[in-house]
């Protein structure tokens, strides 16, 4: 079982179990995130990090905490900003996203969102599907951070990341979050900083 007293000792938490939602919250705000955005995704990791394994060692919950905060600049953006910027502009159509060959500004409404971003018609449908929320219909929602959590959590489980944080192999999960899988060949947006956030979680877990 892993001895989680060390991160707690760091963030200041005297007492929190095995840890809930005061050391979850005192993580993210360790992360970037303001208080209030904190609290909110605290609770919903202490909800829902255990039922996907990412509570089960240190290098699992500081990968995944790090490609959140990377994702969303410290957590404070929940959404991603729009330019649009060229490869922005190209999303609308975007098929192989799930959006329509028109331009007819689903590249925008369907923008990134959440803690890692979800990004495209195929996305926002299938996951949505799968929490019963219709995202296709209001997709601000994937920016709730209790949506956002569940969502990330969803995404980091299909795509087997638990694997590649229990090795420690920030490129292949960059690449799980970022390109097509953890085994493409393409270089992550970010990598730098991703591996700066990764640094920055480990030294807080101890």
């Amino acid at each position: 079982m892993m001895d989680w007293r060390p991160l707690q000792k760091n963030l200041g938490v005297l007492q929190d179990n095995a840890p809930g939602p005061l050391t979850l919250t005192a993580a993210f705000r360790g992360m970037g995130a303001g208080a209030s955005m904190a609290a909110d995704l605290g609770k919903a990791a202490a909800a829902q990090f255990p039922a996907y394994g990412i509570m089960t060692n240190g290098l699992r919950l500081a990968h995944f905490m790090a490609q959140a905060a990377h994702e969303t600049a410290g957590f404070r953006y929940m959404a991603e900003i729009w330019g649009p910027t060229a490869a922005q502009a190209r999303y609308d159509t975007r098929t192989d996203l799930g959006n329509t060959a028109a331009v007819d500004g689903d590249g925008k409404l369907l923008r990134g969102r959440g803690i890692f971003q979800i990004t495209g018609a195929t996305n926002y449908r299938k996951y949505g599907k799968r929490i019963g929320i219709d995202l296709m219909a209001n997709p601000e929602l994937a920016a709730e951070p209790a949506i956002a959590v569940k969502l990330a959590c969803l995404f980091w489980n299909d795509v087997g990341l638990n694997a590649y944080a229990d090795q420690d192999d920030v490129l292949a999960v960059s690449r799980g979050i970022n390109t097509s899988g953890p085994r493409s060949k393409v270089t992550p947006n970010g990598l730098d900083d991703r591996k700066n956030q990764l640094a920055k979680m480990k030294a807080l877990i101890g």
